[in-house]
Parts: structure tokens; sequence; C-alpha cells
């Protein structure tokens, strides 16, 4: 079952993999913020028993990367208006703001969340693409 402690884990291995396609620093913390809040979101709302939740990154080697976050649970995410008040509930307000798009996707067992930053682009990996699978 998914638990907190898996998300240090995906948040360092998201900046290892970031780090090695180049992406710079500002790119890099708005992708790990939205992965860290997706991820946050699989642990807090989509336990599911016997089950845990798988993130990836894709990558096209200009400026676009893609975060996926997927769980067990059938329960789709809501957007809930902001609340100051409120001590949680605000993580898929952060990801529409930082997010050039996001959507839930049904899969066979659950459900992912995808987003994807575009940013001005890098050096070094032009015409490349890649991705990476970061399991918990």
């Amino acid at each position: 079952m998914p638990v907190s402690e898996n998300i240090p884990e995906v948040r360092l291995g998201a900046r290892l993999v970031l780090a090695s396609w180049s992406v710079p620093e500002d790119a890099s913390e708005t992708v790990v913020l939205i992965l860290s809040e997706l991820a946050a979101n699989a642990v807090r709302h989509a336990r599911t028993p016997g089950r845990t939740f798988d993130t990836s990154l894709a990558y096209d080697g200009e400026k676009t990367i893609e975060i996926e976050v997927g769980d067990g649970s059938p329960d789709l995410p809501v957007l809930k208006p902001y609340d100051p008040d409120a001590t949680s509930g605000r993580g898929l307000l952060l990801v529409e703001a930082l997010a050039d798009g996001w959507e839930v996707r049904h899969r066979e067992s659950g459900k992912s969340v995808w987003a994807r930053v575009v940013f001005s682009g890098c050096k070094g990996m032009h015409g490349l693409s890649a991705a990476h699978v970061l399991s918990t």
C-alpha cells in the first residue's frame, strides 16, 4: 500500500532523472513539485490494499516534460475551491496553476493523473526523447 515515506524517494529519483536530462533548475523544481503533489494524493486518497502507486516522467528532448502518477483506485481526484482556512486540499490547485495541462486517465486497474510542463528548453538534449519510470 502506498505510504508517505515513498514521496521523498520519488522526489529524489525525479531530480536525478531531470538532472541527467539537463533540464533547467526552475523547470525541474516545477516538475518535482507537481510530481510530489500527485504522489501525495495517491498516498492519501487512493490507498488500495496490495497495490502501490507508480510514477513516470517523459521528456521530448526539447521543452516538454510529461508527469504521470498512477494508482489502483478508481476514485477520481476532485479539484476543490480554495479555502484559506483549510490545512490540506490544495494539491490539485497547485498542479492546475503550475502545469500547462493536466487530466485524469482511466486504466485497466485504477487511474493515472497526467500533467505536462513546457519550458524554454535546454542544451545538449535536442532531438532526443527519453522516459523514465520511478516505481515505489
